[in-house]
């Protein structure tokens, strides 16, 4: 659905909180893509668009610069793609043998044509729209103004989970014992909690997003199914010819005082079975963007950097490569999604592995979110730190990366960590002994 749209700076700055409740809120197909709070860093997209679920894969990537005055992302497709989905085809096309589900739902979305975007270090704000709309969009974001962010408390809500944590650490054994028989060398195991209560999504991401802000921020509503996320972690950018993933692998929480901060970060940093961990997803990940990047032009730029958020510690890579031409966003999809990061090396065998031992769908856990533009850019993160509300309830998901070397004690307890916050935000707590 391509559109030409044009841009037109605002005047002033409004918080995109104020403006996406004030406006896009209210409407069945919304988009608030967050920097986070107080962010100085940055862009944040708020709008509202119509039904487009399936991802533009056939879009060619971007391959010169382009003036990014008024943002990189100038109109296109906003939502989520579902690991399940993503899983199934690459093992289908790999293992021609191999077991399916069903048909899973792949992606999620809307197309937008009519936002706002918001240049958090500039602290500049643009209106898109097609040109002929553009008059009418500037002065309706203008009404844009009055609401506050302000979460309510939430109201309680039961969880359910779907290992007990005896069955969780039971399954670290299995993985372990997967690695000693040569099928595996690391696994990223995961587990779900979920809902059946009816919560607000909106309501939800605020809480969410004042706990535990991070730069990959969403909530996206698509129909009667909605994402809310705290992501930390981005997946796949690609602009200007060039596609980039970081990686995190390994976690720390946060300390009670600045000492004991500052101990949990140098202990992550120092860990030799979480740096080992990092570094075979950075291989993994070399690889997959070899199979879309101009030979020799595949680099890790950072490796092994902690990066500090409101609850964990996280120990994040960076890899990057030059794409070839003519390369297509669904090639790129194909090369690196699922991502790494949350199946395990090396990818196929470890999915294989997963799908067995999980006993049950990840859904858009584990998936990624964001946006391609229409003009061949994408910028995607993982779903991670995240709350997936259907008709049915809500669900967050959480796990981590096995290795040899893992302690199922200490991977039940970051298991715990991660999921605390997204089941915070619902108004649900972990079940006993998580």
């Amino acid at each position: 659905m391509p559109t030409d749209l044009r841009a037109r700076e605002l005047p002033g700055w409004v918080d995109p909180a104020e403006l996406y409740l004030s406006g896009p809120a209210a409407a069945e197909y919304s988009f608030w893509l967050d920097a986070g709070p107080d962010a100085t860093d940055g862009w944040s997209w708020v709008g509202a668009g119509r039904p487009a679920e399936e991802a533009p894969r056939e879009q060619e990537c971007a391959a010169s610069p382009r003036d990014d005055a008024a943002g990189p992302f100038s109109g296109g497709w906003v939502g989520w793609m579902d690991y399940d989905a993503a899983s199934h085809s690459a093992l289908s096309a790999a293992l021609p043998g191999a077991a399916r589900t069903g048909r899973v739902r792949a992606d999620r979305g809307l197309w937008a044509d009519r936002f706002v975007a918001l240049d958090h270090r500039a602290r500049r704000a643009w209106a898109w729209a097609p040109a002929d709309d553009l008059d009418a969009f500037a002065a309706e974001v203008a009404t844009w103004r009055g609401a506050r962010d302000e979460p309510a408390a939430a109201t309680p809500v039961d969880i359910a989970a779907r290992h007990t944590p005896d069955a969780y650490a039971a399954l670290i054994e299995r993985c372990r014992e997967a690695i000693r028989e040569g099928d595996a060398y690391q696994l990223c195991l995961t587990t779900r909690f979920e809902t059946t209560a009816s919560v607000d999504p909106v309501a939800a991401f605020l809480r969410l997003r004042r706990a535990t802000p991070a730069h990959h921020g969403a909530l996206i509503r698509v129909g009667d199914h909605a994402l809310a996320s705290a992501s930390p972690e981005r997946f796949l950018e690609v602009a200007d010819g060039v596609v980039r993933t970081r990686p995190i692998k390994g976690t720390r929480p946060r300390g009670a005082n600045a000492s004991s901060d500052e101990a949990l970060a140098r202990e992550l940093a120092d860990s030799v079975k979480e740096r080992a961990e990092n570094v075979m997803i950075v291989d993994l990940m070399r690889n997959d963007l070899q199979r879309v990047c101009l030979p020799g032009s595949v680099a890790v730029e950072r490796l092994l950097e902690v990066e500090s958020y409101a609850a964990v510690h996280q120990l994040v890579s960076t890899v990057a490569g030059r794409l070839r031409p003519g390369t297509r966003v669904g090639d790129v999809l194909e090369a690196a999604f699922p991502a790494g990061s949350m199946t395990g090396a090396p990818k196929l065998s470890a999915m294989t592995i997963l799908r067995r031992l999980e006993g049950g769908p990840r859904g858009a856990f584990a998936g990624c979110f964001g946006w391609i533009g229409a003009d061949g850019r994408a910028d995607l993160a993982m779903v991670i730190r995240s709350v997936v509300f259907h008709p049915d309830g809500a669900y967050v998901g959480a796990g981590g990366g096995i290795t040899w070397r893992s302690d199922a004690a200490a991977e039940v307890a970051e298991v715990g960590v991660k999921a605390r916050g997204p089941l915070s935000a619902l108004g649900g707590a972990l079940p006993p002994g998580w």
